[in-house]
């Protein structure tokens, strides 16, 4: 069958393989991998021994301008599998693209697309002829493994983006440059927010004490709202058994994304001594046959045992248990991106038990703590997803009768929420139906944040039960929810969403006193200390420099406020606030009045004016 694109997908496939004519032309000896759309644009993956370099991009680039100018048609033929092993033959290409025609499942239809010279195996869809390729242009050259396996040979991949109209093109390049500033891998180096070192591990996070200010500062607000809203804290520990993650189905349904079960040495050494070989050892941890444990990658099944731990009334539903819960997963290398791809994260968790009866309300609350908090901190620009589950696939587990309840009760939900929202077949969760938050950055890019998903199978698995009015067993239902959704995650994102010029109160450091010259250290001394027996974040730059470095030092640090003091301050008793979050935290004033316009600003969790 031919897939089906948007008109935008379909000129910046094309111009993917504009790209791959190119390349050809300039570099005979390339061998293709893919070369798909992407949100933001296309890229192709290319085995080439020449290390590509910017000048070579241009190089391509101007080669694709030829290209498009020629007008080729893209001509689609849909041949047999032995028509197509014989295309690849002859073209040359024989070193990836026989290993994608074996992913074509037997009996659908085998395609190739050809412009000019260069002909893909390509399902499709394109332009009709390359002069629809209005704007484009070529940006990044990276390193990409092979199927995304660190295994694999490290492939070139060009990036490039596309757009209907030069206009078009030219404000994405304009954000572009935007989002390279406000990039969260270079403000966190710059800030000192957090560290990614070979020597822990790659996608595994270091919070610096700027960043941990940050993060702490946001449990704190998600903590008080859910102490306004009922919840009891938990905190479980970062492993638990095998047998747990079994019943609970993450094992197996999520194996390639799990690291591997830790052995219990016990079981270790039976299995050593009866003379297991090591082929045979590989694949009885793989099929979870021997006891151990697992490194969690979901908080979900311990927060059952703590449910199970006590016998229920349906008068002590709902429960709703919440944790700061660490969980793991395994990432290829080449997904692992800064803090917003990584391998271990810290979920704002909690999982509510509640009666059927109860689930609307319940669901109602947790969609509304999320628009709290993307309320609260400026995050407008998202939308609502709600995942359902694909009738086509045997992925999800369950009744199917629960499953139309849950999609039904969360489709009522998200039309209440008072936002526009998609239904998306196939992005429920295995377990159960879910409503996702999709924040869009500068550029674009959309980043899944807050989750809340209906699970009626958990339960079922577990066995969980409560007792009803007829004082009879009944299984509750569950639901997961996730404001942040990761911690690093929502960092990363809000790194980037205020380009580090955090409001005050979340700010690592609130205010700077900036004394003019050493006669006045002893007043800025005694400034200090009224800061900070108001629980303000504040420093003192001592710095024997003009004034003029100390106010530019501050704002490269990108701190929030300056207090400004001189001889003429202290004589009569007052400070100068300097502001770079609005106008409303500037001017003269004496020290007591601007630490109550600051602790007011921070209580209100104040947004940076724009």
């Amino acid at each position: 069958m031919k897939a089906q694109m948007t008109p935008l997908e379909e000129i910046r496939h094309s111009a993917s393989h504009v790209l791959a004519t190119a390349v050809l032309r300039l570099f005979p000896d390339a061998q293709l991998d893919i070369g798909p759309p992407t949100d933001n644009g296309f890229y192709y993956d290319i085995d080439l021994e020449h290390q590509l370099t910017a000048e070579d991009l241009e190089k391509i680039e101007a080669e694709m301008k030829k290209v498009i100018k020629e007008n080729q048609r893209f001509e689609r033929k849909e041949v047999s599998r032995e028509e197509a092993t014989k295309i690849i033959e002859e073209s040359g290409q024989t070193r990836y693209k026989p290993g994608r025609l074996a992913d074509v499942p037997e009996g659908d239809t085998i395609s190739f697309y050809q412009n000019g010279e260069f002909i893909d195996l390509c399902a499709g869809s394109h332009v009709n002829y390359t002069k629809k390729i209005k704007a484009f242009k070529l940006l990044s050259v990276a390193g990409a493994y092979h199927r995304g396996d660190e295994n694999n040979k490290q492939l070139q991949r060009i990036y490039g983006t596309a757009f209907p109209k030069k206009e078009e093109l030219e404000q994405y390049l304009v954000n572009l440059e935007e989002a390279k500033k406000r990039d969260h891998r270079k403000l966190g180096r710059e800030l000192e927010l957090f560290e990614i070192s070979d020597a822990v591990g790659q996608g595994l996070i270091l919070w610096k004490p700027a960043g941990a200010v940050i993060r702490q500062e946001l449990q704190d607000f998600i903590s008080e709202e859910l102490r306004k809203s009922g919840y009891d804290q938990v905190f479980t520990p970062h492993i638990g058994k095998l047998g747990l993650y079994k019943t609970s189905g993450h094992f197996p349904y999520y194996q390639d994304s799990q690291f591997p079960p830790i052995i219990d040495r016990d079981a270790l050494g039976e299995l050593a001594h009866e003379g297991c070989s090591c082929a045979e050892l590989s694949n009885k941890i793989k099929d979870g046959d021997i006891d151990g444990y697992m490194l969690k990658p979901m908080n979900c099944p311990m927060h059952i045992q703590i449910y199970k731990s006590e016998r229920h009334s349906y008068r002590d539903l709902p429960i709703r248990l919440a944790e700061f819960g660490t969980v793991y997963r395994w990432e290829q290398s080449g997904e692992l991106n800064g803090m917003t791809r990584v391998r271990g994260f810290t979920q704002d968790d909690a999982h509510l038990f509640c009666t059927p009866d109860q689930l609307r309300e319940e669901i109602e609350g947790c969609l509304s703590l999320v628009k709290t908090v993307f309320s609260s901190l400026g995050m407008s620009d998202y939308r609502v997803r709600v995942g359902l589950r694909d009738p086509d696939s045997s992925k999800y587990v369950g009744d199917a009768q629960n499953w139309d309840a849950a999609e039904s009760i969360l489709r009522d939900a998200a039309k209440d929420l008072g936002v526009d929202f998609v239904e998306e077949p196939g992005e429920a969760a295995f377990y159960g139906p879910k409503i996702d938050f999709v924040a869009k950055d500068v550029i674009g890019r959309e980043w899944q944040l807050g989750t809340v998903q209906v699970d009626y199978n958990l339960p079922e698995r577990f066995g969980l039960e409560y007792y009803g009015t007829d004082n009879q067993p009944h299984r509750p239902v569950m639901i997961h929810r996730a404001p942040f959704g990761s911690m690093e995650r929502f960092v990363g994102v809000l790194i980037e969403h205020f380009g580090g010029n955090f409001p005050v109160w979340l700010a690592p450091e609130q205010v700077r006193i900036i004394p003019i010259s050493e006669k006045v250290n002893d007043y800025a001394d005694s400034i200090l200390e009224k800061l900070k027996a108001a629980k303000i974040r504040v420093t003192l730059d001592r710095h024997d420099e003009k004034l003029g470095a100390k106010i530019r030092r501050a704002e490269t640090e990108r701190v929030p406020l300056m207090i400004v003091c001189g001889e003429k301050e202290a004589a009569e008793g007052k400070v100068s606030l300097r502001s770079r979050v609005g106008k409303s935290l500037e001017g003269s004033c004496t020290i007591d009045e601007a630490v109550g316009k600051i602790l007011d600003n921070i209580a209100a969790k104040a947004l940076p004016e724009a």
